[in-house]
């Protein structure tokens, strides 16, 4: 069963006093005939639960921190093909990114849309026999890519992109028609590709919408978040949720989402493994609307002077810049650290000389631990981005198996997770019965695509909410057709009590989100459930108001409140470079 169209199902909360010490559905104690436990609640966790809800298997899903929180959140916010795959001879993994990334586009088109990219090309011939030399096995091989190398490239993109197409076939442009479309780029340039891929908007929501799908499929289900694992014993996992009270869980198996934290978690259960061998991925925000207005919605995908894969782009108006890759391990402290801040200033700004790019632009950054597979490669952009699912059988000490979830990437976890359900429902002895590959996501139901799709659903909604058109589309973005029930949305606030300062945002939004979407902090809210944060568009009167409409809806005293808004400044001017001064603006 799916969820009624145009609507995202309820979620119960998982919050102190809410009554539901570990998620949807449960009570403190054991949680018996839980048929499947997944640990970890990012995009492949989370798609993996969706996929089993689906099939009505009993699943617990569970994080120690928030929904889409981890490695999923610090994602480069593509959807991508994978067409830097196809010099490692990972063609298979190109055929299934270039198909996922087309029906994302069409099962999330309220998130999902394409980006034109170009590519700058400086050299007619270049790369040629580096590409070789990588195809033929080699991992030190340097980069730089001609525009001979890059239209057979393109070509066989195009070729992969086929099945499901919804974007249009590659372009090459010479250096006079490049510099008329982007005056600010380098001069030395001889030519230029163009083709598409896709961008999300808001990937920490569609982690949520996905959940809360599986929830409304298998309303037997449960999510905890902000749940620690606190032993093992027996085939019991005994658990403390965020409400401090314990719980114990019999599985009858373990998935192990966990990301870059797979080793360590099954350590914890007793089978230990050194599978994973991340590197991290910083990405910057920047407010330069000069280097805005020259994007003109597009990517520019380009190679650095030490021939490393960089990318900026349009996203909600403000640059993002990324991202590095480089050799990391410890995914509790990961942070963009100075040298990549300048290391990814300066890559702009020696590709775009026209604009100016300074360190006082940025706004927000971010950084994550790609859980990729342990490798010997000297050049962490050759190691595979695919992905694995390697079975750890019962034993006399542990009565169920653990399937880890290696690898992958964020345009892949559909399939991924398709791959990792059939096998577990065969091990269950039972069926499948429904597909993902057609099957739309959250407010991605019934969305309206075209101009006139959109304005009759945007005239439909404001006869029956009563709000104007311009709201409803600005809602209609933000949530998909789930905007009906945001507009619907009425308590203690109307649509008119806004945020002090990010005053396109409502506090019956708010409201509705602590509701009905999990949330046990102000960060969930903050920086998951909206775009606050990583557009650097909150204040502390933001903060204070936001904390208001949570506390109320969650039973905090206004010491809680207070401890929120201060750990929430701290994280956001600390972690993630917003500055003390925009934070503390009135």
């Amino acid at each position: 069963m799916t969820a009624s169209p145009g609507a995202m199902p309820p979620a119960r909360p998982t919050t102190p006093g809410a009554g539901h010490g570990y998620g949807h559905g449960h009570g403190h104690g054991h949680a018996d005939g839980v048929e499947v436990l997944i640990l970890g609640a990012g995009i492949n966790g989370a798609g993996v639960f969706r996929d089993l809800c689906a099939q009505g298997v009993r699943c617990l899903l569970v994080d120690k921190q928030d929904i889409g929180a981890g490695t999923s959140a610090a994602s480069s916010r593509l959807i991508h093909g994978g067409l830097k795959y196809l010099e490692t001879g990972e063609f298979g993994l190109v055929a299934q990114s270039t198909l996922e990334r087309n029906l994302l586009l069409k099962n999330a088109p309220h998130f999902v849309e394409p980006l034109p990219t170009l590519i700058p090309i400086f050299s007619w011939f270049g790369g040629i026999g580096a590409a070789l030399r990588t195809l033929a096995g080699s991992t030190t091989a340097p980069r730089s890519r001609g525009a001979a190398l890059i239209k057979i490239g393109l070509t066989i993109y195009d070729r992969y992109g086929s099945r499901d197409r919804t974007l249009p076939r590659h372009t090459l442009a010479g250096r006079r028609r490049t510099l008329a479309s982007l005056p600010a780029l380098r001069t030395d340039i001889v030519a230029a590709g163009l083709y598409h891929d896709a961008l999300i908007r808001s990937p920490e929501r569609l982690v949520m919408e996905l959940v809360s799908d599986a929830l409304h499929d298998c309303p037997a289900s449960g999510v905890a978040t902000h749940t620690l694992l606190s032993s093992v014993s027996d085939g019991a996992l005994t658990f403390r949720g965020a409400d401090g009270e314990p719980f114990t869980v019999r599985p009858g198996i373990v998935v192990n989402a966990a990301g870059p934290w797979i080793d360590s978690v099954n350590a914890r259960l007793g089978a230990p493994t050194a599978w994973i061998g991340g590197t991290r991925g910083s990405h910057l925000l920047l407010r330069n609307d000069a280097l805005v207005a020259q994007l003109d919605g597009r990517m520019i995908y380009f190679e650095a002077d030490d021939g490393r894969i960089c990318l900026v782009f349009d996203y909600l108006g403000l640059a993002l810049v990324g991202s590095t890759d480089i050799p990391a391990d410890d995914p509790d402290e990961v942070r963009c650290e100075p040298p990549e801040t300048d290391y990814l200033l300066e890559s702009v700004a020696a590709l775009l000389p026209g604009v100016e790019v300074q360190r006082d632009q940025i706004v927000y950054a971010y950084s994550g631990i790609r859980p990729l597979p342990v490798s010997d490669a000297a050049n962490p952009g050759l190691i595979s981005r695919d992905h694995s699912a390697p079975l750890i059988e019962p034993d006399a000490a542990r009565p169920f198996p653990i399937v880890s979830l290696v690898g992958g990437k964020w345009t892949t976890y559909r399939g991924f997770a398709e791959e990792v359900t059939d096998d577990l429902l065969t091990r269950l002895g039972r069926k499948r019965k429904l597909g993902t590959r057609v099957l739309p996501i959250g407010g991605g139901r019934d969305f309206p695509v075209g101009d006139k799709a959109r304005a009759g659903w945007l005239d439909a909604a404001a006869r029956d909410t009563g709000l104007d058109r311009a709201r409803l589309d600005t809602l209609l973005t933000r949530y998909g057709t789930t905007a009906r029930r945001v507009a619907a949305h009425a308590r203690r606030w109307s649509d008119a009590d806004r945020l002090p300062d990010a005053t396109s945002w409502s506090l019956a939004e708010i409201d509705r989100i602590v509701r009905e979407e999990l949330v046990v902090g102000l960060a969930d809210v903050v920086m998951r459930r909206t775009t606050l944060a990583i557009t650097g568009g909150v204040t502390r009167a933001d903060l204070e108001a936001i904390a208001r409409v949570t506390g109320e809806a969650l039973g905090w005293d206004e010491a809680r409140g207070v401890r929120e808004v201060d750990d929430v400044i701290g994280l956001l001017a600390g972690r993630h470079m917003m500055g003390a001064l925009r934070l503390e603006r009135t």
